[in-house]
C-alpha cells in the first residue's frame, strides 16, 4: 500500500475495510437484510420531515426537533449504509484516506448530535407537562432553534480534533480494518505513534457527552414522574404518559444497542469480533430504522398524515 506524505506525518492512500470478518461466505446474503433496514429508515425519515415541514400544525417544538432527529437519522445512516452494501455485495474493500477521515467525523459528529436532540426532546416534555401554560412563551421556535444549534455546534466541535490529530499522524504498514467503516478507535488502531491522548480524548468526548444528555434526560423525567403522579385521575395520569411514550421508545432505541457496544468492547475480550461488528452496525442502523416508526405507530398527528398520504383520504 503506498503512501501520501502529508504535512508533518506519512498516511496510507487508502484503507482496507474487512466488512464481517468470520461470516465472509455469508456477507452476500446478510446485505440483503441490511439493506432493508437502510430503506426503512430512509423512506420512514423522509416521510417525517416532509409532513413536518408540509403541515404548519405540526411546527411546534416536539415535531420541531422530530425533524432534527429525521435529518441526522438520514446523515448518519447514510455515512456508513452505502459503502458497507458495496463491500458486501460487490467486494469493494478499499476505501481512500480522506473518505475514511470523513467517515470517522460524519459517524461520531452524529452520533453525539442524535444524542444531544434526545435530550433536548426530554426538555421539551419536561416543560409541556410540569409547566403547561408557559410551554408556548418558553420554547418559541427561535428558542428551539437556538438549541438544535447549539446541539449542532457541540457535535461538530467536539469531534473535529479526532480528525485533526489523526491526520497529523504516521500509520503503519497495516491498513487494513476488521470491521464494515471507520470509526477513531478503529483508525487509532493503525497509528504508529503514542495515541494516549487521543485515546484519553475520544473517551473524554463520549463519556462527557453521553453523561450529560442522560443525566439531563434523567432529570427530565424524573420531575415529569413526580408531576404526573400528582395529577388527579388516572385518565389525566395516562395522557399524559402517552405523550412520553415515543421518546422514552427512541431514546430506549439509541441507548440500549449503544450500552451493549460499549461494553462489549470494553470487557467482552471473549465475545466473538463477529459478535462486536455485528452489533457495531445495528447500533447506527437500528435507531435511524425505528425511530420513525416509533413515531408513525404512537404519534396520532403524524400517523394520520401518514394514513392520508396512502389512502388519499382523511382518516
Amino acid at each position: 500500500m503506498m503512501l501520501a506524505s502529508g504535512n508533518s506525518s506519512l498516511h496510507p492512500v487508502s484503507f482496507i475495510l474487512l466488512g464481517i470478518p468470520g461470516l465472509e461466505n455469508y456477507q452476500f446474503w446478510i446485505a440483503f437484510p441490511l439493506c432493508a433496514m437502510y430503506l426503512v429508515a430512509v423512506v420512514g425519515n423522509i416521510i417525517v420531515l416532509h409532513i413536518v415541514q408540509t403541515d404548519h400544525t405540526l411546527h411546534e417544538p416536539m415535531y420541531l426537533f422530530l425533524a432534527m432527529l429525521a435529518v441526522t437519522d438520514l446523515a448518519l445512516s447514510s455515512s456508513t449504509q452505502p459503502k458497507m452494501l458495496a463491500i458486501l455485495w460487490f467486494h469493494a474493500h478499499e476505501i481512500e484516506y480522506h473518505a475514511c477521515l470523513i467517515q470517522v467525523f460524519f459517524i461520531h459528529a452524529f452520533s453525539s448530535v442524535e444524542s444531544g436532540l434526545l435530550m433536548a426532546m426530554a426538555l421539551d416534555r419536561y416543560v409541556a407537562i410540569c409547566f403547561p401554560l408557559h410551554h408556548s412563551t418558553v420554547l418559541t421556535p427561535a428558542v428551539v432553534g437556538k438549541l438544535e444549534a447549539a446541539v449542532m455546534m457541540r457535535g461538530l466541535l467536539w469531534v473535529s480534533p479526532f480528525c485533526f490529530m489523526v491526520s497529523r499522524m504516521p500509520f503503519c504498514t497495516n491498513h487494513v480494518i476488521p470491521q464494515s467503516y471507520c470509526e477513531h478507535m478503529a483508525v487509532l488502531k493503525l497509528v504508529c505513534a503514542d495515541t494516549r491522548v487521543n485515546r484519553a480524548y475520544g473517551l473524554f468526548v463520549a463519556f462527557s457527552v453521553i453523561c450529560f444528555d442522560i443525566i439531563v434526560i434523567s432529570i427530565s423525567y424524573v420531575m415529569i414522574l413526580r408531576t404526573i403522579l400528582k395529577l388527579p385521575s388516572d385518565e389525566a395520569r395516562l395522557k399524559a404518559f402517552g405523550t412520553c411514550a415515543s421518546h422514552i421508545c427512541v431514546i430506549l432505541a439509541l441507548y440500549i444497542p449503544a450500552l451493549f457496544t460499549f461494553l462489549t468492547h470494553c470487557f467482552g475480550h471473549h465475545v466473538p469480533r463477529v459478535v462486536h461488528v455485528m452489533f457495531a452496525n445495528l447500533y447506527l442502523l437500528v435507531p435511524p430504522m425505528l425511530n420513525p416508526i416509533i413515531y408513525w405507530v404512537r404519534t396520532k398527528q403524524i400517523r394520520n398524515r401518514v394514513i392520508q398520504g396512502c389512502c388519499g383520504k382523511d382518516p
